[in-house]
């Protein structure tokens, strides 16, 4: 018989993530249906060195949570699994914990998540609230018989000062991070991203003045390579949701946007697509 764990020994065997452990992310990751790759481990472990969480049982990765912070002003919360064989242990709660225990030792004024409809309950009962639904949003094909837009073109040009009015908190250290891998498309001071996924090509962030220029700024995205795609955006930018069913998109999973702390919101009537769930 399995000897039981107690409570206390588990919170000890909470550990930074470290490059050593991709593969079993990965694994972690891949089992649970998501969309990220190796690169994308790597990111968020090279961004939050010292606040990406693994919980360890049984001599093997049974946990993550990733908190990537944007300054002393936000924090986001994502990556929050567990291997399939060691649910029901109550591993999540230990590990958001820890992760929150961080972000106030840092002096985090407001921690961010995007949650699933059973991650929810946990998440409220460490104080998060909702405050909007999240879409992720699916397509088989890109735009394989048109062309790039001649007016977006890609670029290694300065975009904070765009993305912080639209996101609220200064994420440059993620943007620069995504840059190498993320086929940058600018069009004036407006801007997409769009990288390689284990199930689908993920188009975001998407950052634009209007929904015009989101328009050529996707199409531009969606031209460069076939599908399947994904795109996940916030219902309460209607342009958006215009622009996905008009790409021929269909909304694939709903989210709920949750918050701690601080009430904080940037202008969301520009975000066309947000960073991912794992970085908002």
């Amino acid at each position: 018989m399995r000897a039981s764990t107690s409570s206390r020994s588990v919170s000890d065997s909470v550990r930074r993530l470290t490059e050593s452990d991709i593969s079993q992310a990965l694994a972690l990751s891949s089992q649970a249906g998501w969309n990220q790759i190796a690169k994308d481990w790597e990111t968020l472990i090279a961004l939050a060195p010292d606040s990406s969480f693994a919980l360890d049982c049984e001599g093997r990765l049974a946990a993550t949570a990733t908190l990537v912070c944007y300054g002393e002003q936000l924090a986001w919360l994502g990556m929050v699994m567990t291997k399939t064989e060691f649910r029901r242990r109550g591993f999540a709660r230990i590990i958001v914990g820890h992760a929150l225990a961080e972000a106030d030792a840092r002096g985090i004024r407001t921690v961010k998540l995007d949650a699933t409809a059973l991650g929810q309950p946990l998440y409220e009962s460490f104080g998060f609230v909702a405050e909007q639904e999240v879409q992720r949003w699916s397509s088989q094909h890109g735009l394989v018989n048109a062309c790039k837009d001649d007016t977006c073109r890609e670029s290694d040009s300065p975009i904070e000062n765009l993305d912080i009015r639209a996101f609220g908190a200064n994420r440059h250290i993620l943007l620069d991070a995504l840059a190498p891998r993320a086929h940058p498309l600018l069009d004036g001071d407006d801007f997409a991203f769009y990288r390689d996924g284990l199930r689908a090509s993920y188009l975001g962030p998407c950052i634009s003045h209007s929904s015009g220029s989101a328009k050529r700024l996707i199409a531009s995205a969606l031209a460069s390579q076939r599908g399947p795609w994904l795109w996940d955006l916030l219902p309460s930018n209607p342009q958006a949701l215009a622009l996905a069913l008009g790409f021929d998109f269909t909304v694939d999973r709903r989210l709920v946007r949750m918050s701690r702390g601080a009430p904080f919101r940037g202008d969301e009537s520009m975000v066309y697509a947000i960073a991912g769930f794992e970085f908002g």
